[in-house]
């Protein structure tokens, strides 16, 4: 698979650490070189898009924001937008040949909130994504976002100027945030089991005991239920198939129920995902009182 597919596929960008395990060294120098992949800052890397996004909006005099922003830091997203967001003060309006190419949202932005003369920045754009983004896509960025290092502190500080509603809003976000998601693919998974009443899910949960260890994705610790996100990279090989037979039978074994779904599935096809979920919890909890004790 090529560097820019994949980077597609993990939100738009991506560390090297992430990337080495399904792509060459010589691939990712050579997308560099033909323009296909930009290196944003050390160890980082996005698709070129970014570049014209930055072209796009400082060509109608506005600022990037919302997702362009978040993929201008180098974090990671749902998916990558069709159009370039960019917001503008209230009351602005652009000419019909400037809007080609270009998400509109106004809002006065003071000049702490805008960097480099083009872009929101960091927390500004959580923000903004909390606000404006469907739940599932702000949480991926505002994940994303921790995980690169920014303080949800700063966040919910910043969020402290915002009328009661919009707070809120971006409160909801902040609550559920988790820098134990690797990745949109995960955060978004997790936005899903939110929805489902009955389940309550944590990130990286370790299962151990007499020679075994697994490190899952999600689980729900009462109902002993594991949800994987299962990417195409460590799947591929005699060997990765082997450890998986092992991992998913021990977890069988020691009283985990194990539901997989692919990235497909989770970006395309929520309902199925959902569906299976709130099965699942149906059966466990009907059988609660069987089940062993949490490890």
């Amino acid at each position: 698979m090529d560097v820019a597919t994949v980077l597609a596929q993990r939100g738009g960008s991506a560390k090297w650490s992430q990337l080495r395990p399904v792509v060459r060294r010589r691939q990712l120098r050579r997308a560099v070189a033909d323009g296909s992949v930009v290196r944003l800052r050390r160890g980082r890397y996005g698709l070129s898009s970014l570049l014209a996004s930055r072209a796009t909006a400082e060509s109608v005099s506005a600022t990037a924001s919302h997702l362009t922003a978040a993929l201008h830091w180098g974090w990671a997203v749902k998916h990558e937008p069709d159009l370039v967001h960019v917001t503008l003060p209230r009351g602005r309006k652009l000419r019909e040949p400037a809007r080609t190419g270009v998400l509109r949202h106004w809002r006065d932005l003071t000049a702490d909130e805008i960097v480099e003369g083009w872009v929101t920045s960091p927390a500004r754009t959580v923000i903004d994504c909390c606000l404006d983004l469907p739940f599932d896509e702000a949480l991926a960025v505002a994940d994303s976002s921790w995980r690169d290092g920014l303080s949800p502190l700063v966040v919910r500080d910043l969020a402290l100027r915002l009328p009661p509603r919009s707070r809120r809003k971006v409160g909801r976000v902040l609550q559920h945030l988790d820098r134990g998601a690797a990745n949109p693919f995960e955060s978004v998974l997790r936005a899903l089991c939110l929805q489902v009443e009955g389940l309550g899910v944590v990130t990286q949960h370790v299962v151990k005991g007499h020679g075994f260890f697994a490190q899952v994705d999600l689980a729900d610790k009462a109902l002993r239920i594991v949800i994987e996100a299962e990417g195409f990279e460590n799947h591929g090989t005699r060997p990765a198939l082997k450890r998986d037979c092992r991992r998913y039978t021990g977890l069988g074994a020691r009283g985990w129920v194990v539901l997989r779904f692919t990235w497909d599935e989770v970006m395309f096809e929520p309902e199925y995902v959902l569906a299976a979920l709130r099965e699942i919890v149906t059966v466990r909890r009907a059988t609660a009182t069987d089940l062993p004790t949490a490890s």
